[in-house]
């Protein structure tokens, strides 16, 4: 009987360890609140490191070394009672075959992160209730996160995580908390989780699969090849913005992207620099001065 609760314990230790997906580092800084006590940011930083690296958010199984490598940085600007207005920087990698190296994935900041907590407030995602702003959006980049890293992996892969943080979109709505609505000149989480799902920006999906597993991934066996694969991702980029100007896609992408980039060209096999950076130019010129630094 020990033997069998023995083997019984092992597999549920099993099961759980293969159930979570994210790797996830969140931290949280009160630097410019000068508050005396620090008790509650801590409690939220270890609540929050606890919800997003424990909670179940797919049916996917994912082994250890397959957990998604992420990390969230909340700078708290005001505080009172328990009323949170802060920013959130988001970042996330994925690892690049037969190598050490991580590549970033999600490199985004969002400043429109106003929320409310008392200290030891339980953190509980419930898909089909929108009842608390620092759930909602820990939540949404936690779905946006997993779709992208799928993305990378699989054509269009990262879809059912799209959709659901587009149904915490939707469930934010009616609330007073900013950033979850459609505003003209404005860069929100509907905008981005709306562009991602649109046929209107399926080229940068594209692209996402072809440069990481297509290009990056080859780049060990095949130097030449991979390169080759990830500039005809940037010609995608051209061809899409052609429809769509000035798209906050590509923004994320080379906020992540550009000094990877600039690292693959100016080493190695070479390809044709002259028209890599012509179209670089054309689909990031806000990076213009990194592909400059493009030189054998």
């Amino acid at each position: 009987m020990r033997n069998i609760l023995i083997l019984a314990f092992l597999f549920l230790t099993a099961q759980f360890s293969l159930a979570q997906e994210l790797n996830c580092t969140v931290t949280v800084n009160s630097d410019q609140v000068g508050q005396t006590n620090q008790q509650i940011f801590r409690t939220l930083e270890r609540s929050l490191n606890d919800f997003v690296n424990k909670s179940k958010w797919t049916n996917r199984v994912y082994r250890e070394n397959e957990r998604v490598n992420a990390r969230m940085f909340i700078t708290v600007t005001q505080y009172e009672s328990d009323r949170f207005e802060a920013n959130i920087q988001i970042q996330s990698s994925r690892p690049v075959f037969n190598t050490s190296y991580e590549s970033p994935i999600f490199n985004y900041k969002d400043d429109a992160f106003n929320f409310l907590y008392q200290e030891f407030q339980p953190l509980v995602y419930n898909e089909n209730v929108f009842d608390s702003n620092l759930v909602g959006v820990i939540s949404y980049y936690v779905y946006v996160i997993l779709g992208l890293d799928a993305d990378t992996f699989s054509l269009e892969g990262g879809d059912e995580m799209f959709r659901k943080a587009q149904n915490i979109v939707t469930q934010a709505q009616g609330s007073s908390f900013s950033g979850w609505n459609q505003e003209t000149g404005q860069r929100t989480r509907f905008e981005l989780v709306d562009n991602l799902l649109s046929n209107s920006f399926r080229e940068y999906r594209i692209a996402m699969y072809n440069y990481h597993r297509k290009g990056l991934d080859i780049l060990g066996d095949n130097n030449s090849t991979g390169k080759q694969v990830i500039s005809g991702s940037m010609r995608l980029f051209e061809t899409l913005i052609k429809r769509r100007p000035n798209a906050f896609l590509i923004q994320t992408f080379f906020d992540a992207k550009s000094e990877e980039i600039q690292n693959i060209f100016s080493d190695g096999p070479k390809v044709d620099i002259v028209k890599l950076k012509e179209t670089l130019n054309r689909v990031a010129p806000f990076y213009s001065a990194t592909w400059n630094e493009i030189n054998y």
